[in-house]
């Protein structure tokens, strides 16, 4: 009997182009906490560590990845300079839209973020001009399941499709308000479709609350999100809720941005 291909992160199989794997490889070198080993890009990507040395190596030498000694690699220079040109082009056009929400949100903090296989990761964010401040910053990843952002872009995928990332990601409880199982979280997509907002109460964070909706493409699949984000001692939700009407404007303003 043959064994089963590793588990990789919002991918249901390990097959692919050369392309497409070599696209796999550079999404694992860029996780947090690398460099990484050889083993560990090798299983997050779904290839044989074979084919991850071969294109580790072809990658370091055109400068997107770095070997960093003992089996670790980890980003090269060229894929930092041109991920920063990325999200500076990116922050231009969406950074007007998103600072006048946070100007009409209460000077809350705003983030947008954009989905990458079972997670979401940050692309901008506006800090409030509070005397306190999230822990979020670009770059940084989210889980779907418990977070305003999450749930809106899982809201507008197919019902298998959120069954596919569940599975792979997992529902790990993240605070006592955490939803950890798939009927309760479908409940919740059905209620963020119908209202056209998610709300995270407390569910990924104590005293963190936050007012996510989702960025669409042209045919209506979820791109990303935007999300206002407030502490419970300081905003209670009925002000939150308020904001509704500006974080909807808000996506659709940017849609064709990101």
């Amino acid at each position: 009997m043959t064994s089963a291909p590793p588990t990789r992160r919002g991918r249901a199989s390990a097959a692919g182009t050369s392309v497409e794997k070599a696209m796999r490889i550079l999404e694992a070198l860029a996780l947090p906490d690398g460099p990484h080993r050889l083993m560990d890009v090798a299983e997050h990507a779904a290839v044989p560590r074979s084919t991850a040395y071969r294109v580790l190596a072809t990658l370091t030498a055109e400068g997107f990845a770095e070997n960093c000694g003992e089996g670790r690699y980890g980003v090269g220079g060229r894929l930092s300079g041109l991920g920063a040109r990325i999200v500076s082009a990116m922050s231009a056009g969406v950074g007007p839209a998103l600072h006048r929400l946070q100007q009409g949100a209460g000077g809350n903090t705003v983030h947008l973020a954009v989905r990458v296989g079972d997670h979401a990761v940050y692309l901008h964010k506006v800090d409030s001009d509070k005397p306190y401040e999230m822990r979020s910053r670009v770059g940084h990843e989210l889980r779907l399941h418990c977070t305003a952002i999450g749930k809106a872009i899982l809201a507008h995928l197919p019902r298998d499709e959120v069954e596919a990332v569940m599975a792979s990601a997992g529902m790990p409880s993240r605070t006592p308000a955490t939803i950890t199982d798939l009927p309760a979280l479908h409940a919740e997509l059905a209620a963020v479709r119908e209202h056209g907002y998610a709300l995270d109460d407390e569910e990924n964070e104590p005293t963190v609350r936050c007012l996510g909706a989702a960025v669409l493409d042209r045919t209506g699949r979820p791109r990303g999100g935007v999300s206002i984000s407030t502490v419970t001692f300081a905003v209670d939700r009925e002000e939150l809720l308020s904001y509704v009407p500006l974080l909807q404007d808000t996506v659709h303003a940017i849609t064709d941005l990101i």
